[in-house]
Formats: C-alpha cells, structure tokens, sequence
C-alpha cells in the first residue's frame, strides 16, 4: 500500500461527503419551490399534519413533563451550593423553552416521523409505486415530499409550545410537592423572567427542526436502495442524519439568537 493512499481514502471520503450535501440541497430546493406552485394536495397535507403532529403528542408531552421534572431537581441540587434555590422557576422555564423544549421534542420527532416516512416512501420506490405516479403524470415529490414537509414545518413548533408548557407545568409540579415551593410564588416567579422571545426562539427552532425532520425522511426514502434491506438503511439513514442536523441546526441558531 502507498503512503498517499490514507489520504486518497480521505479524499474520497469528503468528496462523497460533499456530494451528498450538494444532492440534498438540490432536494430542499426543489422542495421549497414547488410550496408555492400548484397543484396542491390539501388532502395529503392534512394527513400529514394528522400524523407527524397530532399522534407525535404523547411522545413529546411524556418526554417534557419528566424533562421539566428532573430539570427542576437539578437545578435545586445545583443552586442549593449557593443558597440560590429561588433561581429554579426561572431557569426551568427558559430552560425548557429556549433550549430542551425544541431540541428534545425534535429529536422525538425524528425519531418517530422520519423513520414512518423515509419507511413509507422506500416502500413505495421498491414496490414501484413512486413509479406509478409518474405514469399518471404525478409528480412524486408533489404529492409526495410537499405535504409532509409543509406539515412538519407547520407542526413541530405546535408541538414544541405544547411541550414547553407541559415541561414547565413538570418542573412545577416537582417543585411544590418535591421541593416545598409555594405555588403561587412558583407561577409568579416563572411568568416574571419568561420573555417573549424565550417562547419565540423556541418556536423558531421547532420549524426549523420539523423542516430537517420531513426533508431527510423524504430524501432518504426517494433514494432507498432496493429490497427490505435498502427500505432498512435509508430509515436508519433518515433518522441519524435528522438528528445530527437538528442538533448543529440548533447550535447555529442559538449563536444567531444569541449575537442578534
């Protein structure tokens, strides 16, 4: 074996890596573009939203009501080093707002969503059915990555505010019983250090978040190899590539919140 061949094997490697991210931003873009052309399928839409946001609800709620519980514990334990026990409403709330509301109940929805979708679609190229529609003059990523992108896009951040209120009514619920709180001090002190734009970067970052989530099931799932074990890989594939993102996606966005 050469000397130079670790580096051509590196060399592959980050150009393989840089043309899928090429084939994916052609896929978002042509996604995005055909929002706004017709047709339109209100019907596949509304399913989609049914199924990526309605039936995501007890994953998310059961996921931020212990988040916001073990949140309140921790807090307590670590301000209580500093007689700092009262911070702990406060920082729950933004906590679950800003930061573990999104990325959490993103992640849950990844997990969920992306794999029904990029399963559902890889099944349909296998089983010829993508190729069905494009004899009925359909366009497969019309009817069929349009709508539950939209419906993600639109969702998540439902979902993320039902799971940010959720979180925090956790977080309350462990400090009156567990911790002693008062209960209307606990509400008083949450409501007078949640700012607007907690909530609202929190909501910006679920529709970023449903958007990766829809996307990456629907590119995998386009590309899935053939047979059981192709459907397999790009389900896989779906839901570790919408995690990674959804995580360096929130990173970029806080340092943006964070510098504007």
């Amino acid at each position: 074996m050469s000397a130079a061949a670790p580096i051509a094997a590196l060399g592959r490697a980050t150009l393989g890596m840089l043309a899928a991210v090429g084939r994916i931003a052609l896929f978002a873009g042509a996604v995005v573009s055909h929002i706004f052309r017709p047709p339109f399928y209100p019907r596949e839409l509304l399913t989609a939203l049914i199924q990526i946001g309605w039936l995501s609800l007890p994953v998310v709620g059961l996921t931020a009501i212990f988040t916001g519980g073990a949140l309140a514990l921790q807090i307590y334990a670590g301000g209580a080093r500093f007689s700092a026990e009262a911070v702990v409403p406060s920082i729950v709330a933004i906590g679950m707002t800003r930061e573990l509301g999104p990325v959490l109940g993103g992640l849950m929805v990844a997990a969920r969503v992306a794999s029904s979708i990029a399963a559902e679609i890889g099944t349909m190229k296998v089983t010829e059915q993508i190729d069905a529609l494009v004899t009925l003059s359909t366009n497969p990523l019309k009817y069929l990555a349009v709508p539950r992108v939209l419906a993600a896009t639109l969702a998540v951040p439902i979902l993320v505010a039902v799971g940010d209120s959720i979180g925090i009514a956790g977080g309350w619920l462990v400090g009156v019983n567990r911790l002693d709180f008062n209960s209307a001090t606990y509400i008083k002190n949450t409501i007078d250090f949640l700012e607007v734009w907690d909530v609202g970067s929190g909501l910006v970052k679920g529709a970023a978040f449903g958007f990766i989530v829809a996307l990456m099931g629907c590119y995998h799932g386009m590309n899935s190899g053939r047979g059981a074990q192709g459907v397999g890989r790009a389900t896989k594939s779906a839901v570790v590539a919408a995690s990674v993102l959804i995580l360096a996606a929130n990173y970029l966005l806080t340092e943006v919140f964070f510098t504007s």
